[in-house]
């Protein structure tokens, strides 16, 4: 009885349960005040209004309806129409909206299985699927979804950047679970048997689309890039691994990189001492040639191939990692390699040992700058001994003196060395007094000089 009370007053609510109250109510009014009805004309009037009643609350609900949501496809304004049209009606999906690739929703909205909508912010995208095959994908903007289907995943479009491994306050001998799960994320083992374990840091994200100008079905650009193929590609190609108790475990599209990022780490720490990684010289060493060497993997198709020391050899291998990644949807743009945690002890003798060698390397450097300038003066002496015997000699080029008296020779020899020095522009402290002294020569070379050309 309460259920038909209850669905009673919902259609009394509507319009066609208006327009029939109130003629029901009129009839009663008219009938017991003894007004004679025309049953005919009465029942012809009802279906009248509520002919004329429908018609303007379809028209007037796909007018108003239009601006529920921003839409820009003409294709949408239907579809629009036909979910706000049977909104109230019980028979509606989910509504939702995806931000940053996650889905806001309220309780119960997932378990909706009627048409419905979905809006997406300019770094979000998804896929739909039914229970039994994966349909279409959504970019940004709006996606009406059909009866029966619902999300099957979502993904971030921004650059992501994801850090595994210990942090820098962590220690190696440390017992906190916390600490020492982040070092058996990237723990591994050199070449001679010491475990390391650094912190990785890795910036990857969906693939971009060759043509980033290109619209979604919505009309919406987005500036993050929109790939259809890529997005779907990182939803429904599943990567299965085995978790920490042997069951096979979903890996989502973006614990991908660093499953490979790590793997490749734990593949080339077993190339390389521990001494090399931290080796200093003109040529990388092997924590850097390491960290080169796994950007190439997971950007190129084929890679230079390292031998078991580390040393790079002649023939090229194809990079497995840059495949998994295409066929996923997926780009990895950088990855670097910080904080490498070991144990105490052997770090401070690395650190020892890195003190006597920058000593050895300064002395040497020092040894070597006395050289060079030892070598630049010697240079710079016989220069100056060059530029001085050709600039004291430039007289006799053209003026060969024909008296046999010497003052006249010394005349030649002097007279340009006081000319360059005084046009020179010099700054030496000392020019200065040379000038003068030279001067005294040169008076007295002419005071004593009978066929100088200058004396008065």
């Amino acid at each position: 009885m309460k259920n038909f009370l209850s669905a009673t007053g919902d259609f009394l609510q509507t319009p066609p349960g208006v327009i029939l109250g109130i003629n029901a109510v009129w009839h009663v009014i008219m009938w017991t005040a003894g007004i004679p009805i025309n049953w005919i004309i009465s029942i012809v009037l009802i279906g009248i209004e509520l002919g004329a009643a429908t018609f303007l609350l379809d028209r007037l609900t796909y007018f108003y309806s239009q601006f529920v949501l921003p839409i820009q496809n003409p294709k949408h304004r239907q579809e629009i129409y036909n979910r706000v049209k049977i909104f109230e009606t019980g028979q509606r999906g989910p509504a939702f909206f995806v931000k940053n690739g996650k889905v806001i929703m309220h309780e119960g909205e997932d378990k909706k299985r009627g048409p419905g909508l979905i809006v997406l912010d300019t770094a979000s995208a998804l896929v739909l699927r039914t229970d039994s095959e994966i349909k279409d994908t959504a970019g940004p903007g709006i996606k009406f979804i059909k009866p029966n289907e619902y999300v099957a995943g979502s993904v971030d479009l921004r650059a992501q950047l994801q850090f595994i491994g210990p942090l820098p306050e962590d220690s190696f001998d440390s017992d906190a679970s916390d600490e020492l799960m982040r070092q058996e994320a990237t723990s591994g083992l050199t070449r001679d048997g010491f475990t390391v374990a650094p912190n990785i840091s890795i910036k990857f994200s969906i693939k971009k689309p060759l043509n980033k100008n290109t619209p979604t079905e919505s009309g919406v650009y987005s500036g993050y890039g929109y790939d259809e193929n890529a997005v779907r590609n990182a939803i429904t190609r599943e990567v299965i691994h085995l978790d920490a108790q042997g069951k096979p475990v979903r890996m989502e599209w973006n614990q991908l990189p660093a499953h490979l990022v790590v793997n490749l780490w734990r593949e080339y720490i077993r190339k390389f001492k521990l001494s090399d990684l931290f080796a200093m010289g003109t040529q990388e060493n092997g924590l850097q040639t390491i960290e080169n060497m796994i950007n190439q993997r997971v950007k190129k198709a084929e890679v230079i191939e390292l031998d078991d020391t580390g040393l790079r050899s002649n023939s090229m291998q194809t990079s497995l990692e840059f495949q998994q990644l295409q066929a996923r949807g997926l780009e990895i743009t950088e990855v670097h390699i910080n904080n490498i945690l070991f144990d105490n002890t052997l770090e401070d003798k690395i650190v020892d040992q890195w003190r006597a060698d920058w000593q050895t390397n300064a002395q040497n450097e020092e040894r070597q700058l006395k050289e060079i300038e030892s070598l630049i003066d010697a240079f710079a002496r016989e220069d100056a001994s060059k530029k001085f015997a050709s600039t004291s000699t430039s007289q006799y080029a053209s003026k060969v003196p024909n008296s046999r008296d010497p003052f006249v020779g010394l005349q030649l020899l002097i007279k340009p060395i006081k000319e360059e020095l005084v046009s020179g522009n010099y700054e030496h402290s000392e020019v200065g007094e040379t000038l003068r002294k030279l001067e005294s020569v040169w008076k007295w070379v002419l005071d004593n000089s009978g066929d100088s050309e200058d004396k008065p």
